[in-house]
């Protein structure tokens, strides 16, 4: 059965503001803007980010950049809310099932930022289509209610908004920035997740390091194929 088109959650305008979010300064926005021939003829970056900022590599205006930061600021909020009060939804859950409670004990952990999981799920369909995926559970705890998944009545899947995304039958590959990363693909390791608060690297290749304060745990459970759990141990800035 073919998957129900999602809705735009989000106004037009909205939409068009979130290409802003891989954008951490406004240097690499007009980076982004920036041709080949204009380093070839050029010989400076400087030069050709003076270029981009005067319009001539954009469709459209080329936001200012005072209009950058401020328009980023603005669709971060609205995409990524501050977090609220929470309550540990875990609490008094069935925690029979390994994954189940590998995820209770990280819950709270992850709702105040001192750790923040990204949780690999490997899993088949009942038609026998391999759906697979990385999770921010840090972030998923804030955008969706998990009580059904703690009282055993629900399985926890990987979704096409999510950091990376993959469903076998369809051809549908998707990375995401979300709250706390944003995915990179390196030359050599691959896909590979920068966390957004302390900018450290959590690489998720089984044949090397996972990264600096980020250990990596296999969860056996008899309802997933395959499950992963990198965490990250936040060290923020002052």
């Amino acid at each position: 059965m073919a998957m129900a088109e999602k809705k735009n959650e989000y106004p037009a305008s909205v939409e068009a503001d979130r290409k802003l979010l891989p954008f951490d300064t406004w240097e690499d926005y007009l980076d982004s803007l920036i041709e080949l021939t204009d380093l070839r003829n050029l010989r400076s970056i400087t030069s050709a980010r003076t270029i981009a900022a005067f319009g001539y590599r954009a469709n459209g205006d080329t936001l200012s950049e005072k209009e950058f930061y401020a328009r980023r600021q603005v669709i971060e909020s609205i995409v990524f809310p501050k977090a609220k009060a929470y309550v540990l939804v875990s609490e008094g859950a069935d925690l029979e099932d390994n994954f189940t409670r590998e995820l209770a004990v990280r819950e709270r952990a992850n709702r105040v930022g001192i750790l923040q999981s990204i949780v690999f799920i490997r899993h088949f369909t009942k038609g026998g289509f391999e759906i697979s995926g990385y999770i921010d559970y840090a972030h998923r705890l804030l955008t969706e209610n998990w009580g059904s998944f703690f009282r055993g009545k629900k399985m926890l899947w990987p979704k096409e908004n999510d950091l990376g995304y993959y469903h076998w039958r369809h051809g549908t590959v998707r990375s995401n920035i979300s709250r706390n990363y944003k995915p990179v693909m390196d030359p050599e390791k691959g896909l590979i997740f920068q966390n957004r608060h302390d900018h450290k690297i959590i690489c998720p290749d089984p044949q090397q390091d996972p990264g600096q304060n980020t250990t990596k745990q296999r969860i056996y459970s008899k309802k997933y194929t395959q499950i992963e759990i990198y965490d990250h141990v936040v060290r923020r800035r002052s």
